[in-house]
């Protein structure tokens, strides 16, 4: 006999199924997120081009991505979560399939921006079923982001097999399709969570806080979607560098510090999933998360030692880049629970912005020196925990 959860309207079986099948979802993402880089040379033979053509063509994803974000989110909410999942999915097959065929940059790019819309239809679709699974809680949010950090693991790997064994490029990307296309008839059969009564009421709930208190926070979290991809991207571009121009460690030790940043990551995902699991506390966690990074930043900054550098790279990973971003969309989740898709849209719009102004921001710094470059992300580390402090303390006062 089925077991069937009340508050969510869908098998308990069901429920740990679908759950899987969208983490297989960002497995794959993880893949996506760097298959083009892993494989510059070979895409820059395959077009009779130069590798900076290829990392034009790489920008198409972040032009997807800003085009698509407020667009599928509005519309997630509108129609389901299940479609766009299915899109996103769809669209992601089609950038895996055929472009390692692909012959000119022309369709390689218009590839590039399908996978950037295909990203935010999964998003849409994923953060907002898995937060609706849970009663509103974003416990399983915080766990995407461990199989995208084990897709983007796997995939350098699977490169350097191929080339090592002179083997075709181009099953670099056929494999993670093929996987895509398995897990695509997977949920089709699957139903998703109907929500109507959990988002009936979060609402009364989201209710209770005043007009102003809502635009203040509202605020707060847009800012936050800015300054925790901001964070992300300062510290694995910078690091390298700045540890062996300005800290003056070995060329292996500064590449070690991105690797301990990586494990820091996946031990932060593992913590706080677990924490979530025993109690909803987010804002206070991603207050002690923010102020951690912030710490971790200046201690890097001022690290006499290499050990010192290292234990340091270690808790940035854990605490900026351990889930702490999807557990801020959570937050802003539960102010607008009936416009879920919508926010989460908006969310990753503001970390799209991040991606492609940071980099530009940081290398005019560099310019300067590549001490300022790197410690530009302790500014953005401060502004981000004043936001998230501003947010826990509103929504503190709401609750009391």
């Amino acid at each position: 006999m089925e077991i069937i959860n009340e508050n969510q309207n869908i098998h308990i079986t069901s429920k740990k199924r679908l759950s899987l099948a969208l983490f297989i979802n960002y497995f794959v993402h993880g893949m996506v997120l760097v298959i083009l880089m892993q494989n510059m040379l070979s895409l820059a033979h395959s077009w009779s081009t130069s590798i900076a053509v290829v990392s034009y063509v790489i920008s198409g994803i972040g032009i997807g991505r800003l085009i698509a974000y407020p667009i599928t989110g509005v519309l997630a909410d509108r129609l389901n979560r299940k479609t766009f999942v299915l899109i996103g999915m769809i669209l992601y097959i089609i950038f895996l399939s055929v472009m390692p065929f692909a012959s000119n940059m022309v369709l390689a790019y218009i590839l590039a921006i399908l996978a950037g819309v295909g990203n935010s239809a999964l998003d849409a679709g994923t953060y907002t079923t898995l937060v609706e699974m849970n009663n509103g809680s974003g416990k399983s949010t915080v766990l995407i982001k461990a199989f995208m950090s084990a897709g983007d693991f796997i995939l350098p790997l699977l490169v350097f097999f191929l080339d090592n064994r002179h083997l075709w490029f181009g099953i670099s990307f056929i494999l993670p399709a093929i996987i895509l296309i398995f897990n695509l008839f997977n949920i089709l059969s699957i139903r998703f969570p109907n929500t109507k009564k959990l988002n009936d009421s979060l609402e009364q709930n989201s209710d209770s806080i005043s007009k102003v208190k809502k635009i203040v926070v509202t605020i707060g979290l847009l800012a936050y979607g800015y300054t925790s991809m901001a964070l992300m991207l300062i510290f694995t571009q910078w690091i390298t560098l700045y540890s062996s121009k300005v800290l003056h460690l070995s060329i292996i030790t500064s590449h070690f510090l991105l690797s301990l940043y990586s494990i820091g990551s996946i031990t932060g995902v593992l913590v706080i999933s677990f924490i979530l699991k025993q109690t909803s506390c987010e804002e206070l966690l991603v207050v002690i998360l923010n102020l951690t990074t912030l710490l971790a930043l200046v201690g890097i900054s001022l690290a006499p030692t290499a050990l010192m550098a290292e234990v340091f790279s270690l808790v940035v990973g854990f605490s900026a880049a351990g889930g702490v971003m999807q557990t801020g969309l959570t937050i802003f989740m539960k102010l607008f629970p009936e416009r879920r898709g919508t926010i989460t849209g908006i969310f990753y719009f503001f970390g799209s912005i991040a991606s492609l102004t940071i980099p530009l921001i940081t290398g005019f710094l560099s310019t300067k020196g590549i001490g300022l470059a790197f410690n530009f992300s302790i500014i953005i580390s401060l502004i981000s925990s004043v936001f998230v402090i501003l947010v826990m303390m509103i929504m503190k006062s709401n609750k009391e």
